[in-house]
């Protein structure tokens, strides 16, 4: 993801060493294509379209459903997350230095504490246990936040307007023009072989 990704009005903004690439295609008005976007009516119908796109080897793709789709991650072929591993990392890090802080202050600053050694490990539990647990804490929500490409007010798919019945009674597959695989004619007729009951191009207005 990039920033312009998540604010398009700073793309004239920024040197042309960051700005997006050009895009790959465009609409005989001009407009750059964003993508693809299939409806679909069931939960059926959209999980086997989803995996024919798994299966074709598309991985700049999303499934949209009113409700939660179990199953869904297999459909999709989503790895597991490695945020768990990355908070466990980070809070014991973050555990180590508030022990680390606490011995070097107990050097320059010795204080007895019911009557243990100024580098006893059991005064020190408090303040490592809460480091560990804050920092862990932001790790998961920012770390939770930017694997998740969010927050992201804006999205090509916002403008579209049939899109919006995803969160009524429709299924949507949306297939980003930047995926390596998206051909305009051959993604359509993946979505189209796959049940699809309309598929639309989506303009980056």
């Amino acid at each position: 993801m990039a920033i312009t990704d998540y604010f398009p009005m700073l793309s004239g903004l920024l040197p042309k060493q960051l700005r997006p690439p050009a895009p790959r295609y465009a609409t005989p008005s001009g407009s750059p294509v964003a993508g693809l976007v299939a409806e679909f009516g069931d939960v059926s119908s959209v999980c086997r379209a989803g995996e024919s796109v798994r299966d074709a080897g598309y991985t700049k793709w999303d499934l949209h459903s009113p409700f939660p789709i179990h199953g869904a991650e297999q459909v999709m072929g989503m790895k597991r997350t490695k945020l768990p591993l990355a908070v466990g990392v980070i809070g014991l890090s973050a555990a180590g230095l508030g022990w680390l802080m606490q011995w070097w202050m107990s050097i320059n600053y010795p204080i007895v504490v019911q009557g243990k050694p100024p580098h006893a490990w059991q005064p020190f539990v408090p303040i490592i246990f809460e480091s560990g647990v804050l920092i862990s804490a932001f790790a998961a929500l920012i770390g939770m936040l930017s694997l998740n490409g969010l927050p992201r007010p804006h999205h090509p798919l916002f403008n579209h307007e049939p899109f919006l019945d995803a969160s009524n009674d429709r299924f949507f597959i949306y297939i980003e023009a930047l995926d390596p695989k998206f051909d305009p004619q051959k993604t359509r007729d993946l979505l189209t072989k796959g049940g699809a009951s309309r598929v639309d191009l989506v303009e980056d207005l």
